[in-house]
């Protein structure tokens, strides 16, 4: 059997879809990490992810051909075949829309967090410099004289 170019086409939209799943399955647990305040965990999930970054960007050269092409001119196997990668497209045009949202929840609990750790800094060093006031003397507590009559 003789390879269509859409055959090609309809590969590399499953790849793609495939990896839009993967990045999605990440993004909900990147969030999960942040959450729960598991940076080192994050750090290493975000490592991964960029290379599944790199993945999508290779598959997305490899469509660039296609782009300019008449859809209506293409050549399908069967009009099922056509429908099913057409199907397809539109499940990664979802998974887009849900990876999108997705790290705009990731963005706001990381903004979120960093907010709260600067707090809790804050509170650290005003802490760190009353006792570093009172162990240089700079506050003199009060004193009473218990030694005189009355």
């Amino acid at each position: 059997m003789t390879q269509l170019a859409t055959d090609i086409l309809a590969e590399l939209i499953e790849r793609k879809r495939r990896c839009l799943l993967q990045l999605r399955d990440v993004g909900h647990r990147q969030l999960e990490l942040i959450e729960s305040g598991e940076m080192s965990a994050l750090l290493d999930l975000l490592a991964s992810k960029q290379s599944m970054l790199l993945t999508l960007q290779k598959i997305e050269r490899a469509m660039d051909p296609f782009r300019d092409q008449d859809p209506q001119s293409r050549q399908w196997r069967s009009p099922a075949h056509r429908a099913r990668c057409g199907e397809m497209l539109q499940q990664c045009e979802t998974l887009l829309g849900d990876i999108v949202t997705c790290e705009k929840y990731c963005e706001t609990a990381l903004v979120e967090r960093r907010d709260a750790t600067a707090v809790q800094l804050q509170g650290v060093q005003h802490a760190g410099q009353t006792f570093g006031a009172y162990t240089r003397g700079e506050h003199q507590p009060s004193q009473l004289d218990l030694t005189s009559e009355r």
